[in-house]
């Protein structure tokens, strides 16, 4: 059968098929981790730190074994003390060994002291309330530069953490590259260098960190979970409390959001109460706990030197990246590196390259994986300068980036110096549709109209634009890697069983989809089960903007495999040569017109000749990460008697190659700017001086809904990835990272301060309105 090579040649990809689960969440079907009843289940409470830096010298439980109903009550002189990471990354995890279940030191308000099981949820609560703790409250440490210095407090005293490179300097992980074949700026007609700064980061997901732990009828631990990563929970709780990874399955039902806050694992103290106990155990945490104690966005300070030419040129690149892990080291590494990798190859510098990375652990809640995963911290920088570069040498900043962009074919001596965790891998560009992008964001944004008509503004209300340019990754080359299994039923439907997670994306659509298209049905004939480790292959789970690539790769080459019996089996049937058959409309076809159903297949392999399932498995990994791009343009109203920043219009043209499923992946693009939006204009943490939360609410930390603001805009760019399935790349993480540049060079555009700390909240731009008057 001739491979599909254009997009519209498909049938089933590419169309905006009906997700898999849509009925029955929206009737409210039980689905989620908290919708299953277990008899004799416990409920857990944690007991946290109310210090951010502290030894713990002693724990008194007395009182609060005597409530009623307290069946267990764990503190660090309970538990095995095994140095691990709490990141959901492949094995061997490249984030520092350097947490521990329970501790005798807590490094941040929020950390873990205790856990108690009841019987009842209030049980749980009067118990941790009782436990009597007596603490030597030491100096902590809160700015990232501050951390750094020399005789800082030293976060990570332990000796039996591991890959710590520099504990002393509390330093969780460190990166430097260089490329200098010249002296620095020395062809630079303008030098410019800037900071930017990110302050911490909510993920917001509806459905809160919920954990069951239970036991199946031959004594097996089973951990039900809201989780992207069922693999490497099971290999992490597994290592962390010292019982074989058989002993251990995980399920993951349906997600209520994840965004990178779920790539985390904490179901350790879950399945430490219940072997404690021998009974089901239930945690959910409070939202209060979920904005403290899950995981945020690292906070940063990127800073960007650079030097260009009055014709345009680039010749000088450096990129600086510092970012805040806070108390332990969850993917201090790869976020750092992703924060370059995924930038510094989007434009062609002429002459040297740098980049710096260092994450830094201070007294404050735990940095882990978030949408955009470094490149927005590092976008945010990069894409402002782009403007001030720009306007220096007095070129229209779309040009500018037009001119300087990586186009078709083009590779970036970046991608294999910086990998995640190891080496990177040697790429090329093999699609891109960035220039349409530009193009298009041009027509239906009317740019120029919008130039010409806001030239030269008086009053207090001003408007402006700006725009951003970006690229992220599809999966980490040569890392990441699934599998799929699919079986053929009597009726001529299937049951795919696929290892990765769908976090109400729509993943499990999305793979039914590749699949119907190779195998000739219906989507809806696929019957899709996911993410159960005694049930389905391994996946390394949804994260790095991997699932359509990497797993959707992995469903398509299974179907393939699958697609060939059938035509061996229907060739029996029909008496034809295999090479004159294929799929179409659940039947096998001849060349000739003669035809069998798939039902007629399987019975027939079932029940009479030759008789064997058809069933196959296939695997993928990639040794390719082909980015998809995007081009957003953003137009902006500035009151300037009070800084208040309005979002009038938001345009946002990606190419993920083949869209697999048009309405989810404008979904997912929706959804993604519309949380860059958030970040940029009202989202962050605030802390206390001692390092205590303020904001660890939904009453006090805003976050922006459809109606906040105007709505974005999706426009797909048709392209096709040779590497991708039927084309496909990522689509999901990209579009977070335009707002922060676009809305700060709008702001710029409109009243001439650039915004370089996060959120542009109305006393920020009106702080800096003033300070701009003063100066002038």
């Amino acid at each position: 059968m001739d491979e599909i090579k254009d997009a519209k040649d498909l049938k089933v990809v590419h169309t905006p098929g009906v997700k898999l689960d849509a009925m029955g969440l929206a009737c409210g079907s039980p689905a989620y981790t908290d919708d299953v009843e277990i008899p004799n289940m416990l409920y857990a409470k944690m007991l946290w730190s109310p210090h951010a830096y502290a030894k713990i010298k002693s724990i008194d439980t007395t009182e609060a074994w005597k409530v009623p109903g307290v069946k267990a009550i764990l503190t660090h002189k309970d538990l095995p003390r095994v140095p691990h990471t709490t990141a959901g990354q492949g094995y061997p995890e490249p984030s520092p060994y350097d947490t521990y279940t329970l501790d005798d030191t807590v490094r941040y308000v929020g950390d873990r002291v205790a856990a108690v099981a009841a019987e009842t949820l209030e049980a749980a609560k009067e118990a941790v309330s009782k436990i009597k703790v007596e603490y030597e409250v030491l100096k902590p440490v809160f700015g990232i530069y501050e951390a750094m210095e020399e005789g800082a407090p030293q976060v990570h005293m332990e000796k039996d953490s591991k890959n710590i490179p520099d504990a002393k300097h509390n330093i969780a992980a460190k990166f430097d590259f260089e490329i200098a074949p010249k002296k620095w700026f020395e062809e630079a007609d303008y030098t410019f260098d800037e900071s930017w700064t990110i302050p911490y980061l909510q993920h917001c997901a509806l459905e809160p960190h919920t954990t069951i732990c239970y036991f199946d009828n031959n004594g097996r631990l089973v951990i039900r979970t809201s989780t992207q990563v069922p693999f490497h929970v099971r290999r992490i709780v597994a290592q962390a409390l010292q019982i074989p990874v058989k002993n251990i399955r995980v399920i993951k039902p349906r997600i209520g959001g994840g965004f990178g806050s779920k790539q985390e694992i904490l179901e350790d103290i879950v399945a430490a109460l219940a072997l404690k106990t021998n009974r089901p155990v239930r945690l959910e945490y409070t939202r209060k706990e979920v904005f403290i104690s899950s995981r945020t966005r690292h906070p940063s300070i990127c800073r960007v030197r650079c030097g260009v030419k009055k014709d345009g040129t680039i010749t000088d690149l450096e990129l600086g990246i510092y970012l805040n892990t806070g108390a332990y080291g969850s993917h201090a590494l790869t976020v750092m590196m992703c924060a370059g990798s995924h930038v510094i190859p989007m434009y062609h510098v002429k002459n040297n390259i740098k980049f710096i990375g260092r994450s830094v652990y201070t007294n404050l809640p735990v940095a882990g994986a978030y949408r955009g995963y470094g490149a927005t911290q590092s976008f945010f920088a990069m894409e402002c300068m782009m403007d001030m570069m720009a306007e220096k040498i007095g070129m229209d900043p779309v040009e500018f980036r037009k001119m300087n962009y990586i186009r078709l074919g083009e590779g970036s001596p970046v991608f294999k110096a910086m990998g995640e965790g190891r080496e990177g891998v040697e790429q090329f560009i093999t699609s891109t549709g960035l220039m349409e992008g530009i193009e298009k964001g041009i027509k239906e944004f009317k740019w120029y109209e919008k130039a010409r008509k806001y030239k030269n503004q008086k009053g207090n209300i001003r408007r402006g634009i700006g725009m951003a340019c970006m690229m992220q990754g599809s999966g980490i080359p040569e890392v990441d890697m699934a599998s799929c299994t699919i079986k053929m039923n009597e009726d001529g439907s299937f049951n795919m069983l696929a290892g990765c997670a769908d976090l109400g994306t729509g993943a499990d659509t999305v793979l039914a989809q590749i699949a119907a298209e190779v195998l000739g049905v219906k989507h809806t004939d696929i019957v899709v089960l996911s993410a159960d480790t005694d049930v389905t292959p391994f996946d390394v789970g949804a994260y790095a903007s991997s699932t359509t690539f990497i797993s959707g790769n992995a469903a398509k080459k299974t179907a393939e495999k699958v697609r060939d019996m059938i035509l061996e089996v229907g060739a029996k049937i029909l008496d034809e040569k295999v090479e004159n058959l294929y799929l179409e409309d659940r039947k096998v076809v001849s060349k000739s017109g003669a035809s069998c159903t798939l039902s007629e297949v399987a019975n027939t392999s079932l029940y009479y000749y030759d008789q064997h399932q058809i069933i196959a498995s296939a695997s993928h990994y990639a040794q390719t990460s082909p980015p998809p791009f995007q081009a957003n343009f953003a137009e902006v109203e500035v009151d300037m008697a009070t800084g208040k920043v309005t979002l009038l219009d938001y345009v946002s043209c990606i190419d993920c190659g083949t869209a697999v499923n048009t309405q989810l992946a404008q979904g997912q693009n929706d959804g993604a700017c519309m949380n860059g939006i958030s970040h940029t204009l009202c989202e962050g943490l605030e802390f206390s001086a001692n390092g205590t939360p303020l904001n660890a609410s939904f009453r006090r930390y805003k976050i922006m809904s459809m109606n906040d603001t105007a709505p974005v805009r999706t426009f797909f760019i048709p392209t096709w990835e040779p590497n991708g399935p039927f084309g496909a790349k990522s689509v999901s993480e990209i579009g977070i990272n335009g707002p922060l540049p676009a809305i700060s060079n709008a702001i710029y555009n409109a009243v001439g301060v650039r915004m370089n700390v996060a959120p542009f909240t109305p006393d920020k731009v009106y702080a800096a309105l003033k300070e701009k008057a003063k100066a002038e």
